[in-house]
């Protein structure tokens, strides 16, 4: 529910979570069951002693020392009601910084991701678990680049996490227009969303998700010497079987109706390329990282960015609301109290 906001005396009140003032229903619910108790007890006695001479008969049965108990029971809840609604009165301002790293996921798209030596494949797998870090991740700024056979920004960097994983969900190996694994392409595409981002991080780190089967035969070492001068670490995943695995042929509907076929007609195996991974990460000090148990190595990637230096991203005044629940809180807890401490008369317990 959203917050209510609305003006007493000329001052600006705001209720943070106004779901709470549901609440105030028991408080009526504890004085009406009260009331009704009360009245019950005085018709029972009324039967038997002429009201005339009540008090003097049965003094203990006097539903003041009750009627204040059962007050205090009933208030005290009301106003812990209106605590948890979190009351907001007054504002001051506070100087917002925001602290990260700069992040490109660079995802493998290309057909042999589809194989399924990692279900449901390689790659809803590792778009499963780069979510799983997205949720993880406060305050960096990410971005995702989509490669194949060529490469492309599927998300500029960006702190909005929800976005992120819209993007992140719409990639399709089928809507890659160029087939084949070029490495080299997604290094690039990725240094360059890191080089071009505005006011950029002191940490810049891209975490490349592939089987490593580059198979547009790509120089990978000019892309490597220009992040390790830009001090660009790169994390590489190695997603698949070493022993090969063959990758299915979708139809239409994403159904698989047969392997796919080398030129010879034989099944083509897509095998993981853990020496070309190691290489890359070692060449910029970054790590490899070989996925396992059908997980893609989603908490050591998180472990290794954590370590990064954090930098200032931004420096921002933010207006923020005074909380006044204390002011509510206290009265309450002291009723409950008082309620609690009140005990009825002998006179009164046996009505």
């Amino acid at each position: 529910m959203n917050a209510i906001q609305f003006e007493v005396l000329g001052f600006a009140v705001r209720l943070a979570k106004p779901e709470y003032l549901l609440g105030l229903g028991a408080m009526v619910l504890v004085l009406a069951l009260a009331l009704i108790g009360m009245l019950r007890r005085q018709k029972r006695l009324q039967t038997v002693i002429l009201p005339a001479t009540l008090s003097c008969a049965v003094p203990g049965a006097a539903p003041l020392r009750r009627g204040v108990k059962d007050l205090c029971t009933g208030l005290s809840l009301g106003l812990f009601a209106l605590a948890l609604a979190q009351p907001q009165c007054g504002t001051h301002k506070e100087l917002a910084k925001r602290y990260g790293i700069d992040l490109v996921v660079a995802l493998d798209a290309s057909s042999s991701m589809l194989a399924r030596d990692i279900k449901p494949s390689r790659l809803e797998r590792a778009k499963l678990e780069l979510s799983s870090l997205l949720d993880r991740l406060r305050g960096d700024r990410v971005g995702i680049v989509v490669f194949a056979g060529d490469a492309f920004t599927q998300c500029p960097l960006t702190s909005d996490y929800a976005a992120a994983k819209m993007f992140l969900r719409a990639i399709e190996s089928t809507s890659m227009p160029v087939q084949g694994t070029n490495i080299a392409r997604a290094l690039e595409e990725s240094k360059g969303l890191l080089v071009d981002a505005e006011r950029g991080a002191k940490a810049r780190a891209i975490v490349l998700l592939t089987d490593g089967e580059d198979t547009a035969g790509s120089d990978v070492s000019e892309q490597l010497e220009g992040l390790k001068a830009l001090g660009i670490k790169v994390i590489t995943v190695g997603i698949g079987s070493l022993t090969g695995e063959p990758i299915p042929e979708l139809d239409e509907h994403g159904t698989a109706v047969g392997w796919k076929k080398d030129s010879a007609g034989k099944t083509v195996m897509s095998r993981l390329d853990e020496a070309g991974l190691q290489s890359i990460a070692d060449q910029t000090t970054g790590r490899y990282i070989h996925s396992v148990s059908g997980s893609v190595g989603v908490q050591e990637v998180w472990e290794e960015l954590d370590r990064l230096d954090k930098a200032e991203f931004e420096s921002r005044l933010t207006v923020k609301y005074d909380e006044r629940f204390q002011h509510l809180a206290l009265p309450g807890l002291l009723l409950l109290l008082l309620g609690a401490a009140i005990r009825p008369g002998r006179e009164e317990r046996r009505a």
